[in-house]
């Protein structure tokens, strides 16, 4: 993909156009607003906050027209690509005054905390909401008529108590990967290699992984709203900690002599066993205090 990233730094007309039209597409298919956003992360990494910010109001002009003229309503349009690009915006801001990778991270995680708090403080109840939601969706209308209904309520009242965690935690890392798949163009074309050291030497501070601890906690003492939300939050984390754990894993075992094999089979491994990402969460968890990966280099350096 590094011709699209080549296209984007031609100038302001080719990143404009590149991001209004793939955000636009992600309507159709999901995963293109990830390339959308990184985009915009790119412009904003190489050439800083005021070239980000004209190219993303722009973008979101052109992308306001493009939605007038295919569906009519502009208005949409224009929220759905500012919901989309001002996040990455902001953090790809901090991740290029900072040049920490792990803060824009800690950063990203606490929005999405915070978002999930502030859904349950104007809404404690919110879980009965996402209940009619999936109540409407399983219309015996809309069904076939062999469909276990009484199965699909089961898993809506269960998934509804958090859905909200779940919605923030997609959200949040369609924006991290928006951001990584930006830094990662960046030093492709400027730096090579330079994404892969920071990728494989993220983790999260002391602070942020014992915070992480007491929500957990929290989650468990308490009951009611309190507890839903905590728990919500927890889904959050369990994935931050999932990728740090990731990357930690993919830095130790590139330093062994089949790491041509074992890497491969740690993303295999994540990929056909989900429930593997608990593992790696604990490993990502642990790492704040243990720091694994200096351990790992004193022995060997990372081959792949």
């Amino acid at each position: 993909m590094n011709f699209l990233a080549a296209y984007i730094m031609r100038g302001r007309v080719q990143a404009m156009a590149v991001a209004s039209s793939l955000a636009l597409l992600s309507l159709l298919f999901p995963p293109v607003s990830i390339v959308s956003s990184a985009s915009v992360a790119l412009v904003t990494l190489r050439r800083g906050a005021t070239e980000g910010l004209y190219v993303l109001g722009c973008s979101s002009l052109v992308a306001g027209l493009l939605g007038w003229g295919l569906f009519g309503d502009f208005q949409f349009a224009l929220l759905y690509v500012l919901a989309l690009w001002l996040p990455v915006w902001l953090i790809g801001i901090i991740l290029r005054e900072g040049r920490q990778l792990s803060v824009a991270v800690e950063i990203a995680v606490l929005l999405g905390a915070l978002a999930v708090a502030g859904c349950y403080v104007f809404n404690p109840d919110i879980s009965a909401t996402w209940l009619t939601v999936f109540g409407r969706m399983m219309d015996p209308a809309n069904l076939p008529p062999d469909a276990p209904i009484a199965d699909f309520k089961h898993t809506a009242a269960i998934i509804s108590h958090y859905m909200t965690g779940i919605v923030a935690t997609g959200s949040v890392f369609s924006l991290l990967f928006g951001l990584f798949l930006g830094r990662w163009w960046q030093a492709n074309l400027y730096n090579p290699g330079g994404f892969k050291t920071e990728y494989l030497a993220l983790r999260m501070p002391t602070r942020f992984a014992a915070a992480s601890l007491l929500v957990i906690a929290a989650a468990q003492a308490s009951s009611g709203v309190l507890s839903e939300a905590a728990w919500n939050i927890s889904v959050l984390l369990l994935v931050l900690y999932g990728i740090v754990g990731t990357a930690v894993l993919h830095a130790l075992f590139a330093g062994m002599k089949l790491a041509r094999f074992t890497v491969p089979m740690l993303y295999i491994t994540l990929f056909l066993i989900p429930h593997a990402i608990l593992l790696a969460a604990v490993v990502g968890l642990a790492d704040a205090w243990l720091n694994l990966r200096k351990h790992q280099s004193k022995h060997t350096t990372p081959k792949a």
